[in-house]
């Protein structure tokens, strides 16, 4: 099978989907791997680097999707790379359909098998595939957070840890899953004031057990979020429905308990995000306010730290990668219900649940060919 690796067009984006170590274990495989020149540059991965693991390098994209039967990327394809999708090809990447209704009718039309990273599991449930990311993702919306409560960021002017004498920042995670997790333990370290909330009490159980004593665990409700809003300096959407749109926690109207110059920094923006008044910024234009709150929105923040994304990624792709190329994808889905669980779209159909009703489109569940 020949498995094309394009470079990241998303702006401020510098991962990329395949290390050399990946390429070596593509190739013992029998498989080739085109990669387009410079993809692996902002990860600290030179073309040459590649060269000497078997890679065949090709000057453009356009070459990349014309010879590869499987597409392997790290982000969803914007409208440069819809266009180039084929019918034949196996798309392997995060997708986030339900948040992105011109990205799911046009990954549809082209007729190809759309295979989103995001909606993978495993034998025990979990998201292996989302878990790393979802790990830079919780720990990075601490550190910028942290930056934009600065006051010349419109923020407070809040040290997030404070000094003795003076009292830290409050912070209210919402959502106690992996992104939540490593939010709060990191905030904690940093001697923030720690609020997590989710509805699953099993799970604050196991959280309350784990976590330092600045963080305290609350069941969510509508009526716990306000209150825990007049107070909170720096606010956390870490919420996940695998596959489909958040759920909206915070409410326009809600802004206005707040206090002037506190922070949104919303993770699940590109699945729509928990607040209300967010959208998609990027990293050079990451922030804006509405009603004296700042919001950050960028939805690619693991790509800013484009090495250890990379590497945390692929080290969780690399077997579903080779999976795919070994087997082909209708083999390799029959063997594994999680990897199937990742067809979200084939040969024109909508494969998944949650995709198909954030539109009111039609459910078509995948049977292979």
């Amino acid at each position: 099978m020949i498995i094309g690796v394009p470079k990241e067009i998303k702006p401020y984006e510098y991962r990329v989907a395949v290390v050399p170590a990946g390429v070596e274990q593509l190739k013992r495989g029998g498989h080739r791997v085109l990669i387009e020149r410079g993809a692996g540059v902002g990860s600290g991965i030179s073309d040459d680097d590649y060269q000497t693991y078997g890679a065949e390098l090709v000057a453009s994209a356009a070459e990349v999707w014309q010879r590869a039967d499987l597409i392997c990327k790290v982000k969803e394809p914007l409208a440069d790379e819809i266009k180039r999708i084929k019918s034949n090809h196996v798309v392997f990447t995060y997708f986030h359909f339900a948040a992105a209704r011109e990205l799911t009718d046009g990954v549809r039309d082209s007729g190809c098998v759309a295979i989103a990273y995001e909606t993978i599991f495993d034998k025990q449930g979990r998201l292996p595939l989302l878990a790393p990311m979802s790990e830079v993702a919780g720990k990075m919306s601490i550190q910028e957070g942290a930056k934009f409560l600065e006051k010349p960021m419109e923020g407070r002017g809040i040290l997030l840890g404070g000094i003795p004498g003076v009292e830290p920042a409050n912070v209210l995670v919402l959502g106690g899953g992996i992104v939540g997790t490593c939010a709060a333990r990191l905030a904690a370290g940093a001697g923030a004031s720690v609020t997590i909330m989710d509805v699953d009490l099993y799970r604050l159980r196991y959280l309350d057990e784990v976590m330092p004593p600045n963080v305290k665990t609350v069941f969510s409700t509508d009526e716990a979020i306000r209150r825990h809003l007049r107070t909170a300096d720096l606010v956390i959407g870490a919420v996940l429905i695998p596959g489909a749109r958040c759920p909206m926690l915070v409410r326009r109207e809600y802004l206005k308990l707040m206090q002037p110059g506190s922070v949104i920094v919303d993770v699940g923006v590109d699945q729509g995000g928990c607040c209300e008044t967010t959208r998609p910024t990027t990293h050079k234009e990451p922030t804006y306010v509405v009603d004296g709150v700042v919001h950050y929105g960028v939805a690619n923040m693991p790509g800013a730290v484009g090495r250890t994304s990379t590497f945390g990624l692929t080290n969780a792709t690399i077997p579903y990668l080779l999976k795919l190329a070994n087997l082909g994808y209708e083999q390799a889905c029959a063997a594994d219900a999680g990897l199937a669980a990742g067809v979200n779209m084939a040969h024109g159909k909508i494969t998944n649940q949650p995709v198909a009703q954030a539109f009111g489109l039609p459910f078509v569940p995948f049977q292979g060919k």
